[in-house]
């Protein structure tokens, strides 16, 4: 009887799984964790609002990434220190507004994003996306009139 050899009739061995394989495998999956956790962290809003106030600042700043940040001063009594609000734009047509608003009253819609992973993004965690000018002179905070007190003659003796 004739032998017939069949080529490559041994049973494959795999390859042992190496600590760079798997060290790879989990840096790869760290990465795509980060990345949806970023889209998610951006595309969901936990809260929307309006804010307003005097627009006193809006720059673009940041060493790599540039980002576009605001400070809106609001005023709750004439004559007390106002509380500033941060906020960053994402969107051009909005930031070029703001830009020629510095010094108005402005109301401000913001979305809130918590838990963005870099400041890449934006330093704020509040994001703006749309702007009203309320008035159209640049305004200046009521500070109340300190009354004239009548001058006292002064007494000589």
């Amino acid at each position: 009887m004739t032998y017939i050899e069949v080529p490559n009739s041994a049973p494959r061995r795999r390859r042992p799984v190496g600590g760079v394989t798997i060290l790879i495998g989990l840096l790869v999956l760290a990465a795509l964790g980060l990345a949806l956790w970023t889209w998610l962290a951006l595309s969901w809003s936990y809260s929307d609002g309006e804010r307003a106030g005097v627009l006193q600042k809006f720059s673009r700043r940041g060493w790599l990434c540039k980002t576009q940040e605001g400070e809106l001063a609001m005023y709750i009594v004439a004559g007390i220190a106002p509380q500033v609000w941060n906020f960053t734009v994402r969107d051009g047509a909005t930031a070029a507004a703001l830009d020629k608003a510095v010094g108005h009253r402005v109301q401000l819609h913001y979305t809130e994003h918590p838990g963005i992973p870099s400041s890449c993004f934006g330093d704020s965690r509040y994001f703006v996306d749309r702007v009203t000018i309320e008035d159209q002179a640049p305004s200046v905070p009521a500070v109340p009139a300190v009354p004239a007190v009548p001058a006292v003659p002064a007494v000589t003796r």
